[in-house]
């Protein structure tokens, strides 16, 4: 399963603030087997959320939208994602009910357009806040804020599945530049994905989805990499 995760808003952009949201539902994601493909950000712009939901929806298996959700002037997410599927915002009966049922809301007291979703879609809702999330197609949309976001996937993070991968760390004193042929003799080797990331020592990550090739794997690079001092590993390992 491929998915693409778009994040929606100024304060993103501008650097405001962080866009944990993007990284916790890649984490999440890949622990499911699932692909990221690609990342994007986008500003508070109906055409922009419009043109990359349309792109994305039609190149991957879902669309996961997060941020722009809710019924203040610059929450205009919802009206991009519909733009994007061709249908128009609507008043969402069901949401309506649930924050007034169960969310102890009175109707009058809600802001005009808060239960307004893009027609035909599927209600996510949020039990922890607001404003509801939906899904229309393959397209889930959920609001920006880290709590409604998260217990929004999770309602729904069984739909998201794919290979079960297994993954094991090699941390070395190394620099990168001198592991290249290690690195590509132990991909080759044993059919692996292999990624490096340096900061105070590298880490090499060893993905694939047989379990016991991604151990003999790690042992194999291990015994050829210089590893850390004793005290700079467990400082690592803290880390």
């Amino acid at each position: 399963m491929e998915v693409a995760l778009v994040t929606v808003g100024d304060e993103l952009l501008a650097g405001d603030t962080a866009n944990t949201n993007a990284s916790w539902l890649a984490e999440r994601l890949t622990g499911r087997g699932v692909a990221v493909e690609r990342v994007t950000t986008v500003p508070d712009r109906v055409p922009d959320i419009a043109g990359v939901v349309r792109e994305y929806r039609d190149a991957y298996d879902a669309v996961i939208v997060t941020g722009g959700v809710g019924p203040t002037h610059d929450d205009v997410t919802m009206d991009g994602v519909a733009a994007a599927v061709g249908v128009e915002l609507a008043e969402s009966e069901e949401a309506l009910a649930h924050l007034t049922e169960h969310g102890g809301y009175a109707a009058d007291d809600l802001a005009e357009g808060t239960a307004h979703l893009p027609a035909g879609a599927r209600v996510v809702h949020n039990e922890v806040g607001v404003a509801p999330g939906c899904v229309i197609g393959a397209v889930y949309v959920f609001p920006g804020v880290p709590s409604e976001m998260r217990a929004m996937f999770e309602s729904v993070a069984d739909e998201f599945a794919g290979a079960t991968t297994y993954t094991e760390t090699v941390r070395t004193a190394e620099p990168e530049s001198r592991l290249l042929d290690r690195l590509a003799t132990v991909r080759d080797r044993y059919d692996v994905s292999v990624g490096s990331y340096p900061g105070e020592h590298v880490r090499v990550k060893i993905t694939g989805a047989d379990e016991a090739l991604v151990g003999e794997a790690a042992a194999w690079l291990r015994e050829r990499v210089e590893s850390p001092a004793a005290d700079d590993a467990v400082h690592a390992d803290e880390d």
